[in-house]
This record gives C-alpha cells, sequence and structure tokens, in this order.
C-alpha cells in the first residue's frame, strides 16, 4: 500500500485530496454522491461572525473555461456553525477546516477564538482573499501589512493549525507568503479566485449584480500553478495548491511543482464525485511509478 499521509503543520492528513470552501457547502450536501470520510479534509464553507445575506442576484455565471461567483460569503455565522452545525459534521472520519472571514481584525480573531474552542476541528483556513468582498477579504488580501496584521492577530488567539488562503490578484504573491509566514502561519493556500467580469451584450448589462466576480475553474489553472510553484520555493511551509483541478493529472502537476496537498473546487459542481475520482488517480499514478510515500513526490519538477 502507498502512504498517502501528509502532515500540514500540526494536522495530519490522511491523504492530500481536500474541499475547498464555497465549493462543498458544510460536506453534508454530498453524502449522497460519495463516503466523505475517504477525504484527506474538508474546507466548510466561509464562516463570519454574524450572519450574512450575500450578494443580490444573479451572483454566478458560466465563462468559457471556468465560472464566476459573487456569493459574497452568505452565512448564518459562527454561533449558527457552532450550534447546528458542528454536531453533524464532527461525525466524518476526516479533518475538518473551518474557512474563517471578517469584515475587521477584531471580527476575524472573535470567529478564529469560537472555533478554536470547538475540540474537534484542528485548523483553519484564514480567507483574506476573497475578491467578492470589498470590506475584510480584498482589502487584508491585496495589502501586504494588512495581511500581515490580521495573520499576527489571529495566530494570538488560535491555538491550532493557522492555514493562509492567499489572493493572486496581487503584483508579487511571493512576498505575500513570506510574509504570511513570518506573521505565524502553518501552512499557506493558494491561489482564491481571480476578478474577472462578464457582460451580456444582447442587454448590455453584466451578467452579475455586483459586475465583478471570481473567476474560477481550467481557465485559472496556469496561472495558479505558476504560483505555487513560485511559492513553495521561497517557503518553508506547507502550500496547498488549487485553482483549475478537475483531474487527477491537474492535482498531480500542482504536487509536482511544491503542494503538499490540493484542494478540489469547481470540479465538484460539474461532477460531485470527482474528489474521489482524484484520490484514486493520484494512488494509481504513485504506484504506476514506484512511490512508496506521497511525499516522495512533492516538489519533484525537473527543470
Amino acid at each position: 500500500m502507498v502512504d498517502l499521509k501528509v502532515d500540514i503543520g500540526k494536522l495530519i492528513l490522511k491523504n492530500p485530496v481536500i474541499t475547498a470552501s464555497g465549493t462543498f457547502g458544510y460536506g453534508q450536501e454530498y453524502e449522497d454522491f460519495i463516503d466523505l470520510s475517504r477525504l484527506g479534509g474538508i474546507v466548510v464553507k466561509g464562516v463570519t461572525g454574524k450572519a450574512r445575506q450575500g450578494h443580490p442576484y444573479p451572483r454566478m455565471a458560466e465563462t468559457p473555461s471556468g465560472m464566476l461567483n459573487a456569493v459574497g460569503l452568505q452565512n448564518k455565522g459562527i454561533d449558527y456553525f457552532i450550534e447546528n452545525i458542528y454536531p453533524e459534521i464532527v461525525k466524518y472520519d476526516t479533518e475538518i477546516i473551518v474557512n474563517v472571514n471578517g469584515a475587521s481584525i477584531e471580527e476575524y480573531c472573535e470567529v478564529a477564538l469560537k472555533v478554536d474552542k470547538l475540540d474537534k476541528i484542528k485548523a483553519i483556513e484564514l480567507n483574506i482573499s476573497c475578491p467578492n468582498v470589498k470590506e475584510g477579504g480584498i482589502i487584508f488580501g491585496t495589502h501586504c501589512p494588512s495581511a500581515m496584521a490580521v495573520t499576527r492577530a489571529v495566530r494570538e488567539v488560535y491555538s491550532k493549525t493557522l492555514m493562509v488562503k492567499l489572493s493572486p490578484n496581487v503584483t508579487d504573491i511571493v512576498e505575500f507568503a513570506q510574509a504570511i509566514e513570518s506573521s505565524g502561519a502553518d501552512s499557506v493556500s493558494l491561489v482564491n479566485t481571480f476578478v474577472g467580469m462578464a457582460i451580456d451584450a444582447k442587454t448590455r448589462k453584466p451578467l452579475l449584480s455586483t459586475v465583478t466576480g471570481g473567476l474560477s475553474g481550467p481557465a485559472i489553472k496556469p496561472i495558479a500553478l505558476r504560483m505555487v510553484w513560485q511559492v513553495s520555493k521561497a517557503v518553508k511551509i506547507p502550500v496547498i495548491g488549487m485553482g483549475g483541478i478537475m483531474n487527477a493529472m491537474d492535482a498531480i502537476e500542482f504536487i509536482l511543482a511544491g503542494a503538499s496537498a490540493i484542494q478540489v473546487g469547481t470540479a465538484n459542481f460539474i461532477n460531485p464525485a470527482i474528489t474521489i475520482e482524484i484520490l484514486e488517480g493520484i494512488t494509481k499514478y504513485l504506484k504506476e511509478n514506484g512511490y512508496n510515500s506521497f511525499r516522495e513526490l512533492i516538489g519533484t519538477l525537473e527543470c
């Protein structure tokens, strides 16, 4: 048997396949399609301090080789999550990672502190890079001093594995990754969506109520792959790669580029069982190429 385990800080994943926040709900929505306990981890949809209604409809649009979304972090808040969602999802034999959001450093810390007290959740993904939220996400994610400040503040109140999700909408993502590492993060996940837009030429109106939104899917993969490769060479903490992963070979490319694990997002909308297919594909690749451990494959790109 191939050893698929990988360490992300103090977090030990049974395998490197994780679902991306915002594309997999709380996991419950996929129970009828796959055995969730086979996954390395589930990053639940974004949680904020108070309930958020999100943006008006329409807030999703299909584009060539991808999709735009402007959901706007719709959720019922951290207290609702703790009281109603947490008891239901900890039954899964996989690592649950909470995607933490806020409009201020204080809100980020409030949510992180409450999650820290949940015994069965061992990690958070600090989302400082949501391009659909003007206050909070996009501000922290594209201003390096702000990104460092929120990471340091959360590090002070959160004792478990701290993953920080980076925005690709910056001039130098390596600079941000190194800054986040120096601020106490245990790992970085990248990339979040790119800012994009779509127009209906017949009505002469944008397809999203917010005009712009976050672009994901196969269209962004080459850029995301390049960024993961650059960051993995520049930091010592684990890198979680994502961005247009649609199959096992896509995932393996990110791992060769230096990702210690991968997140699957948009592909879940197309094929609800894609995460398991990717896991099986990675396992097959390792066996066929003579690897005894998944960790032997990480960052072995020859160039």
